[in-house]
C-alpha cells in the first residue's frame, strides 16, 4: 500500500520530502563546487528515476527560473527550498522543462511543479543530478539528510532542527558612506541563475556593509541566492550595486570586478542590451482572453463550481477627506488610534474565516495586519503629516500610491498583493472619517460583478444570496481567488472589463472551473443547470441522512463498509460517517516523523484509543508495519535495492528484524481488549510467510495470556491470489490491497511517469484475481475484503460486489455515498456486469461498460 508524508514542524524539526524518486546523493559528492561546497546552502541531491518534480513541502512558489529549471518554494517556517534539476541546465533555455507552477502559487506537499523529459537533459546537459538545497541556512541549526533510495512525493529527504531567534544572523553595518556602482553588464550566457548567483552572494558575505544589486526599480540583498535569481537577470541586462557602510567603497569596487568578469563562469562575456522597443514589448503584459461570442465572457478560473442566477455590480464607495489638519501631534495620534482600531477589526474577521473555511486561509487577515505595521507605509504617511496634511489625506495619498506601485509589477503575485493594500488602507481610513460602510441588500440569487473585490468583501458576503462572482482585476492567485475556493463560491477573474456593462439582473451561468460566464442563457438551459445542482445537492444530504443504515442491496445482499485510515481523527470522522468499522488502519504512520521506533507502550495506546473510538461491534483490522525499500524509515537502515518493489519491503522487514514485529504485535494483543481488533500482514507471497507470521503472533499471545484474534493477510501479490484456495484454509481473512495488486500483475510501477496511466485495477487481468480469491475465500467459509483505493470507485464498486467482495474498505468522505450506491444494486445485475467485466480485452472497455450490459 501507497502512503502519503505530510512534512510538518515536529518537536524534532522539519521534515522535507523527496521531490522526485530515486537515490540520495550527498551534496558534497555533487560534481559541481557551487553546490558541493555549499555556496548556495546545505542539502541533498537525487540521481532520479521520475520526470516529475513535485513540491517537497507545502508553501508558496517565490521564484521560478526563466529557464524552468529550477523553483523555488518558501515553507510557513520561511525557509527557502530551492530545487534545481540536473547540472548545467540553464543552458538548455528551457527545453525539456514543462513548469506546472508560476511564482506566488500555493502549494502542497506532492503537487506537480516541473515535468523534464529526462531522455533529452540527459543527452543535452552534464548531469541529471537534481539538488535540493536551503537556500537560507541560518535558520537551520541543524541538516540531518537521508541515504538509501526514495520515492517522490513520499518518503522525508532532509530533518531540518530549525535555529532559534538567537542565531540569525545579524544585521550589517549601515553606518558609514553610502556608494553606488557604474553600470554592470552582465556578462554570463544565461544570467544571474544559480550558480553565479551563489557566488556573488558567498562573495558578500565577507563584507560589513549593507549590499543591495539594482534592477530597473527593482532591488534584492546581494547575501540572498533567491533574492538575486528573483529578480530575474539575464546576459546584457543593466544592473548597479548600492552599498552602504564602513567597507562600502572596496565591496562595490570588488564585487563590480567579479561580476563584470562572470563570477568564475565559463563562457562569460559582454552581450548587447536590449533595445527599448524590444524591451518594451517584453514587459507589455499578456493581452487577455478575449471572446468572438459576445454571449461568452472569458477569465481566469478562480475557483470551480458552476452557479446559475442573476448579475449584480457592486461598486466601492469613494471616501472625501480634507487636505489639512490639525496640528502633527493629533493628527499621528488619529492615525495610530486608527490603525489599531484596523488591526483589531482585522483580527475579528481572521477568527471568523478561520471558522469559516480552512484555518490557512486565515492567514490571508494575518498578512492584512503585517501590512498595517509596514514601515514604509507608515513613515510615508507621517512625513505628509508633518508637513501639514491631515492624518486622513496623509492616509489615503499614501496607501494609494503604493498600490498604484503593486498593481505596475509585471509579478502576478504582487501586483494582485495591491488589492490587499487597498481593502487594509479603505478600512482604516474609514475609520479615520468615521464613514459607515454601506449595507449592500444582495437580490436572490445574485451572481456578482466588480471591478474587483477584497478579500473583506469576499469573507463578509451573504453567501444564502450571492452564489458566485466575476471579477475584471485579480486572478488565481490572489488572495479573493483563495477566499473563493475555501469558501466553495464558483468564481472568475481578469474577466473582460464589458462585464461592467452588463445591466443588473442579466441572466448568466458562471463557469468558474472554466474561467467562462454565458451570457443571457434559455430559461431551458438556466433550469437544466439548476435542477442538476439540485439534484446533486439532495443525493448529498440525502446520502449523508441515511449513513447509519446498512449497505445492503435491492435483493438482500449485505456489503460491509468500512474505512481506511492513518489515525485516532479519521477513526472518529469514519463513525460519524456511518462507517462500520476500519479495514485498514495503516500502522506506518505511529512510526514516521520519529527519530526511533514507538514502543510497545506507546504503540498499545494509540491502537487501543482507536478501538474505543470505534465501540465494541466495528472491527478494527491492523496491517502490521507496511514499509522498506520504497518507503524507508529515518532509523531503519535497510540497504540500496536495484528494485525496492520486488525487495524487502512488508513483512519480510518484519521477519528481518523480529524485534520490530513482536513489538508491534504484542501491542496490538493488548489493545485488543479494548475493542473488536484484528491483525492483517502486508506482501505475503508464500505460505512459508503466513505461517512464520502466525506463529510469531501465536507465541505472543501465549506470553500475554490473552485470547486469540483474527488473523488475515493482504492479497497483493499475485502468487497469493492464485494460491488462494491453500492460504483461505489457513487464514481468517483477506484483505485486497489493488494497489500493488495492480502494479505486480501488470509489472508497472504506479509512480512511473510514463506507465501510471496504464495502472488501472479495473484492467480484466486484475478482476480475475481478485474473483478467483473472493470464490477460494468462500469455498472455506472465509470473507474477501478491499482496502485499495479502487473500493471508494463507484464504477468499480458494482464489480467488485458482482465478484464476491464482502467488505470494501473506502477513503472516509466516501463512506455515506458508497453505502447509497449500493442501496441502489442487485447482486445478479453485479454478478453479470462482472463477468462480462472480466470477458473485456482492457480497463478501458471495462469502464465503458454501462451499468448492466444489455444481451
Amino acid at each position: 500500500m501507497s502512503y502519503a508524508a505530510t512534512p510538518v514542524r515536529t518537536s524534532s524539526g522539519v521534515l522535507i520530502i523527496a521531490p522526485l524518486s530515486g537515490h540520495l546523493v550527498p551534496i558534497e559528492k555533487v560534481p559541481d563546487p557551487v553546490f558541493a561546497q555549499k555556496m548556495v546552502g546545505d542539502g541533498i541531491s537525487i540521481d532520479p528515476i521520475s520526470e516529475t518534480l513535485v513540491a517537497p513541502c507545502d508553501g508558496e512558489v517565490i521564484q521560478l527560473h526563466p529557464s524552468h529549471h529550477a523553483v523555488t518554494i518558501k515553507t510557513a517556517e520561511g525557509l527557502e527550498v530551492l530545487m534545481h534539476i540536473g547540472l548545467d541546465t540553464v543552458t538548455l533555455r528551457g527545453k525539456g522543462f514543462t513548469p506546472k507552477v508560476k511564482e506566488g502559487d500555493t502549494v502542497k506537499t506532492g503537487d506537480t511543479l516541473i515535468e523534464f523529459d529526462a531522455d533529452y537533459i540527459a543527452l543535452n546537459a552534464r548531469s541529471l543530478l537534481t539538488q535540493l538545497v536551503i537556500t537560507n541556512g541560518e535558520k537551520v541549526a541543524n541538516f540531518a539528510p537521508r541515504s538509501g533510495d526514495v520515492t517522490g512525493g513520499k518518503d522525508v529527504v532532509l530533518q531540518l532542527s530549525l535555529a532559534g531567534s538567537e542565531t540569525t544572523t545579524s544585521a550589517k553595518s549601515t553606518t558609514g558612506k553610502k556608494v553606488t556602482s557604474q553600470a554592470i553588464v552582465i556578462p554570463n550566457p544565461t544570467g544571474l541563475h544559480a550558480r553565479p548567483a551563489a557566488v556573488l552572494a558567498n562573495l558578500a558575505k565577507k563584507y560589513k556593509s549593507d549590499l543591495r544589486l539594482k534592477f530597473g526599480e527593482k532591488l534584492a540583498n546581494v547575501r540572498s541566492v533567491v533574492g538575486l535569481m528573483g529578480l530575474s537577470i539575464d546576459n546584457g541586462d543593466t544592473v548597479y550595486l548600492v552599498a552602504e557602510g564602513e567597507d562600502a567603497e572596496t565591496a562595490v569596487a570588488e564585487l563590480t570586478k567579479e561580476m563584470q568578469a562572470g563570477l568564475g563562469e565559463e563562457g562569460s562575456k559582454p552581450a548587447p542590451a536590449p533595445a527599448s522597443v524590444a524591451q518594451a514589448e517584453i514587459n507589455t503584459p499578456a493581452p487577455r482572453p478575449r471572446s468572438e461570442n459576445p454571449n461568452i465572457i472569458l477569465g481566469v478560473a478562480a475557483s470551480p463550481g458552476v452557479a446559475v442566477g442573476n448579475t449584480y455590480r457592486i461598486q466601492h464607495q469613494e471616501i472625501s477627506v480634507a487636505e489639512t489638519g490639525e496640528n502633527a501631534n493629533k493628527e499621528r495620534r488619529k492615525l495610530e488610534n486608527a490603525i489599531a482600531q484596523a488591526k483589531l477589526e482585522i483580527e475579528a474577521l481572521r477568527a471568523k474565516v478561520h471558522g469559516q473555511a480552512d484555518a490557512a486561509k486565515a492567514a490571508i487577515f494575518a498578512a492584512h495586519q503585517e501590512l498595517l505595521e509596514d514601515p514604509e507605509i507608515e513613515e510615508m504617511a507621517t512625513a505628509a503629516i508633518d508637513e501639514g496634511k491631515s492624518a486622513a489625506f496623509a492616509w489615503k495619498q499614501t496607501y494609494t500610491y503604493q498600490a498604484q506601485q503593486l498593481a505596475k509589477l509585471q509579478n502576478e503575485l504582487l501586483a494582485a498583493r495591491a488589492n490587499d493594500l487597498r481593502d487594509v488602507g479603505g478600512r482604516v481610513l474609514r475609520i479615520l472619517t468615521g464613514a459607515t460602510v454601506e449595507e449592500i441588500s444582495y437580490p436572490a440569487n445574485t451572481i456578482l460583478i466588480a471591478e474587483d473585490l477584497t478579500p473583506s468583501d469576499t469573507a463578509t458576503m451573504d453567501r444564502s444570496k450571492v452564489l458566485g462572482f466575476c471579477t475584471v482585476g485579480g486572478g488565481a492567485t490572489s488572495h479573493v481567488s483563495i477566499l473563493a475556493r475555501s469558501m466553495d463560491i464558483p468564481a472568475i477573474a481578469g474577466a473582460e472589463p464589458r462585464i461592467l456593462d452588463l445591466p443588473n439582473g442579466t441572466p448568466v451561468i458562471l463557469d468558474g472551473s472554466k474561467g467562462t460566464m454565458r451570457l443571457n442563457p434559455t430559461p431551458e438551459e438556466m433550469e437544466r443547470v439548476k435542477q442538476l445542482q439540485i439534484r446533486l445537492a439532495a443525493k448529498r444530504q440525502t446520502d449523508l441522512a441515511t449513513a447509519f443504515e446498512p449497505a445492503t442491496t435491492i435483493d438482500g445482499h449485505r456489503v460491509e463498509i468500512v474505512a481506511n485510515i492513518g489515525n485516532i481523527e479519521d477513526a472518529e470522522k469514519a463513525v460519524a460517517l456511518g462507517g462500520e468499522g476500519v479495514g485498514l488502519l495503516r500502522s506506518e504512520f505511529v512510526f514516521m516523523e520519529r527519530d526511533s521506533a514507538p514502543n510497545e507502550d506507546e504503540q498499545t495506546e494509540i491502537y487501543a484509543s482507536i478501538a474505543r473510538v470505534l465501540g465494541p461491534d466495528r472491527p478494527l483490522i491492523i496491517r502490521t508495519l507496511d514499509v522498506g525499500g520504497d518507503k524507508p524509515l529515518p532509523y531503519l537502515s535497510i540497504p540500496h535495492e536495484e528494485n525496492p518493489f520486488l525487495g524487502e519491503r512488508g513483512v519480510r522487514i518484519g521477519f528481518d528484524r523480529p524485534e520490530i514485529l513482536r513489538t508491534q504485535l504484542r501491542a496490538i494483543l493488548k489493545a485488543s481488549q479494548a475493542g473488536k481488533v484484528k491483525v492483517m500482514f502486508p506482501m505475503i507471497a508464500r505460505l512459508e510467510e503466513w505461517r512464520m507470521a502466525k506463529g510469531m503472533l501465536e507465541e505472543e499471545r501465549q506470553k500475554l495470556g490473552v485470547p486469540p484474534i483474527e488473523a488475515g493477510i493482504m492479497i497483493e501479490i499475485p502468487a497469493a491470489a492464485v494460491m488462494a484456495d491453500q492460504f483461505a484454509k489457513e487464514a481468517d481473512f483477506f484483505s485486497v490491497g489493488t494497489n500493488d495488486l495492480t502494479q505486480y500483475t501488470l509489472a508497472m510501477d504506479r509512480g512511473h511517469p510514463k506507465l501510471a496511466p496504464y495502472v488501472d485495477a479495473l484492467n480484466p487481468g486484475v478482476l480475475t484475481l481478485i474473483g478467483v480469491a473472493a470464490t477460494a475465500a468462500r469455498h472455506q467459509g472465509k470473507w474477501l475484503g478491499v482496502c485499495g483505493g479502487v473500493a471508494s470507485d463507484p464504477q468499480a464498486v458494482p464489480l467488485l460486489v458482482g465478484l464476491g467482495v464482502s467488505e470494501l474498505s473506502v477513503s472516509v468522505p466516501t463512506i455515506p455515498s458508497i453505502k447509497a450506491q449500493i442501496r441502489e444494486l442487485k447482486l445478479s445485475d453485479c454478478q453479470k456486469l462482472a463477468k462480462f467485466a472480466i470477458a473485456q480485452a482492457t480497463a478501458a472497455e471495462v469502464r465503458a461498460l454501462s451499468p448492466l450490459p444489455e444481451k
